[in-house]
């Protein structure tokens, strides 16, 4: 849990203005994002791929794992178990169920497999260098210093800042997708 206080004002910060987002302006934004996806060669080229399911005002990505999925892609969504995260293969939205912060996470059936070739990360706020603003729980930072996969940050325009307090856990992500620009960071 991140208690540092200017990444909590911050945080509050960035969800209010991207709480502020139209749904029909996420859904275009969301559109966009998932075009620009297939010009990345690591998210064109994986054959497993990590995502989430969208809550609030995130960027959706249910249209996304349809096409994956459609494209007989392996899919795996995270599931919260205790203080730590895995991510499980998903065939269809009905092996989703309502489950830790109200989330749909895959069933306790399906298969967990941490070892993806890349994963969509949701953002509150990012910079230019990758550095990443989640929810202060950490969950993705610990999943993602134990397991090496190529990170692609969906995110709206507004929510990229000058420049986040990085910490000591903070993983920067690869790449920065938002409505209008992708953006390989230079890491």
């Amino acid at each position: 849990m991140d208690k540092n206080p200017e990444k909590e004002s911050l945080r509050t910060r960035l969800l209010e203005t991207r709480d502020n987002t139209s749904h029909d302006l996420l859904k275009i934004a969301s559109g966009n994002i998932q075009k620009k996806l297939k010009k990345i060669y690591a998210f064109k080229d994986a054959q497993k791929v990590g995502a989430y399911y969208p809550i609030g005002s995130e960027i959706f990505t249910q249209d996304i794992i349809q096409e994956l999925l459609s494209e007989d892609k392996e899919v795996f969504l995270p599931k919260v178990i205790g203080d730590h995260m895995e991510f499980r293969k998903i065939t269809s939205f009905s092996s989703l169920e309502r489950g830790s912060f109200d989330i749909m996470e895959p069933k306790e059936d399906c298969p967990m497999d941490n070892n993806l070739d890349v994963i969509l990360v949701p953002t509150v706020g990012i910079d230019f260098t990758g550095v990443r603003l989640g929810y202060g729980h950490g969950f993705y930072d610990k999943f993602l210093a134990e397991n090496k996969i190529t990170t692609i940050s969906l995110t709206l325009e507004k929510q990229i800042i000058k420049k986040i307090p990085k910490s000591e856990h903070d993983i920067p992500m690869d790449w920065i997708l938002t409505e209008d620009k992708m953006i390989q960071t230079q890491r």
